[in-house]
């Protein structure tokens, strides 16, 4: 008897989606749209997010040693400097490789540079990553106190800048999700209400009969889920698409190439995104329908 009951509710909700074509093709279009900005919103900060992990895992200090420091006293201050809570690597860049280094970041012009083999003005470094850039500035001062230590560089606003950009874009993408919803709510109710109003003599009847709320509201209820699930569907196809194109691209241009950064694939993204959509697609018809049923109950 259940299974038989769970089967019309069912039936009766797939009904409703092919009856009303028009209303129902227009909430697909509304949710498909609503679905695809937010999901923009979402990949960008995704992306963000990643960029700022690899600049994280690259980022590091370069602690700079006076020329007249002797061979035993940095490698003595590169022991100290490993001994430093936080610290993840520390390599060591001699005046020779500093110099040639150098001359890369020349290019053509690197004969500018010609006769400092002999009197080389460019100091010994070491480079220091850490395990959390949030200790940078106590793992700098603690290093300034080490013996020999001419100055410290860091690039520190590089990634306090790409951090205060991905932690803005989680705040839009939470207001433009916020007002998505609700006018996607809106919509879908008031979809579901035609078809509501069209059959508001039968649910008047189907209530006199003894009827649960319950009874009538659930195939309207799986109308609005499936308008939800097949917006869902279709709007992962249109972004999974457009991104992988995209990314293609951007990845094979030369501004990529020079900055050194990797996008986040779109199959690594996949099974948030899914569950995100469904929740979102399933959620919003749901919660629609039920808005758009609770006039017509009343009898």
């Amino acid at each position: 008897m259940k299974y038989n009951i769970f089967g019309y509710l069912i039936g009766e909700g797939f009904s409703n989606v092919f009856k009303n074509k028009k209303s129902t093709g227009a909430s697909l279009m509304i949710m498909c749209a609503t679905m695809i900005i937010f999901g923009i919103f979402l990949i960008l900060g995704e992306n963000i997010n990643h960029f700022v992990s690899e600049v994280e895992s690259a980022q590091g200090i370069q602690v700079f040693i006076n020329n007249d420091t002797t061979q035993e006293q940095i490698d003595t201050l590169g022991e100290q400097i490993r001994g430093l809570d936080g610290v993840s690597t520390v390599e060591f860049v001699s005046k020779e490789q500093a110099l040639e280094q150098m001359k890369e970041r020349f290019g053509e012009q690197q004969d500018l540079l010609d006769g400092y083999e002999e009197n080389n003005i460019f100091p010994a470094s070491y480079i220091v990553t850490m395990t959390d850039l949030n200790k940078s500035a106590e793992i700098q001062n603690q290093i300034l106190t080490f013996e020999n230590v001419k100055k410290i560089t860091s690039r520190d606003e590089t990634v306090a800048t790409l951090i205060d950009l991905a932690n803005g874009i989680k705040i839009v993408t939470g207001v433009i999700l916020a007002l998505l919803i609700i006018i996607s709510v809106f919509i879908i109710a008031n979809t579901i209400k035609l078809t509501v109003h069209a059959r508001r003599k039968e649910i008047s009847i189907m209530k006199y009969v003894g009827a649960t709320n319950g009874f009538i509201r659930w195939p309207f209820i799986v109308e609005g889920m499936i308008i939800g699930i097949i917006s869902s569907v279709i709007s992962i196809a249109i972004v999974g698409v457009a991104y992988n194109f995209i990314s293609q691209n951007l990845l094979s241009s030369e501004f990529m190439q020079v900055i050194n950064m990797s996008l986040v694939s779109f199959n690594d993204m996949f099974s948030s995104i899914i569950f995100v959509y469904m929740l979102l697609g399933i959620g919003i018809g749901a919660i629609g329908s039920v808005i758009s049923m609770r006039k017509y109950l009343k009898v």
